[in-house]
Formats: C-alpha cells, sequence, structure tokens
C-alpha cells in the first residue's frame, strides 16, 4: 500500500514551480518530472511546471537535433551554433522565469508553443 502524498505548503509550492522553470537550463526533463510528481499536490506548482514544461519542450528539441546534426562535417558548425544560441535563450528565459516565480508571481512565456499539452492531450 502506498502512503497518501500531503498537499504542498506555500512555500513548497513556490519552491517547486521555482526549481520547473529554473530546470529549463538543462532541457524538458526537470520540469516534466515536477509536472508529474507534484501536479496533484499544490496548485502553484501545477500551473507553473506545466508553463514550463510547454516552453522548454521545443527548444529541447532543437538543441538535441542541433548537437546531433554538429555531427555532420562541413556543415556541422551552422548546427552547433543553432544549439548553442538555442540553449542560451533556454537558459536566460527560464533563470527569469524561476525568479518571477520564486516572488510568487505566475509567469507566462511569450513564445510558448504549448507541446507539452499537445503530447499529452491536455486541454486548457
Amino acid at each position: 500500500m502506498h502512503p497518501v502524498a500531503q498537499p504542498l505548503d506555500v512555500n513548497q509550492d513556490r519552491q517547486w514551480a521555482t526549481l520547473a522553470h529554473l530546470g529549463g537550463v538543462v532541457g524538458v526533463i526537470p520540469s516534466y518530472v515536477i509536472h508529474r510528481v507534484f501536479k496533484d499536490r499544490g496548485p502553484f506548482t501545477a500551473q507553473e511546471s506545466r508553463e514550463a514544461a510547454n516552453y522548454t519542450m521545443l527548444p529541447s528539441i532543437i538543441v538535441l537535433g542541433g548537437i546531433l546534426l554538429s555531427l555532420i562535417p562541413v556543415v556541422g558548425g551552422v548546427f552547433s551554433v543553432v544549439a548553442a544560441v538555442t540553449w542560451v535563450l533556454l537558459a536566460v528565459t527560464s533563470v527569469r522565469a524561476g525568479i518571477k516565480v520564486n516572488r510568487g508571481e505566475p509567469h507566462q512565456y511569450r513564445a510558448n508553443t504549448h507541446l507539452y499539452d499537445r503530447f499529452t492531450g491536455h486541454r486548457g
């Protein structure tokens, strides 16, 4: 038998929401895991980890693709630059969002493609 997970208190809710955004520095995996584990335990964490997962999915795919394509001789350098620039933008926007969310303010990314919602079938 599994113990029932307790709801997050306000500070924990803000902490996990912040970590979901800051995790964007390394890609979509941290926000995805935080959303799956904590979405039913804290409303702010549910909202912000979903926002972070939605935003970080496309840049994560671009960075991974750029790294793989950088192995192609002659044109690989171009893909290396694309991957690096994409990662820098992802890191900067994730840290900015994390700082805002840590103050208790919700954050919405301007260029959010909502890919996570599309893959999971979430509406709303």
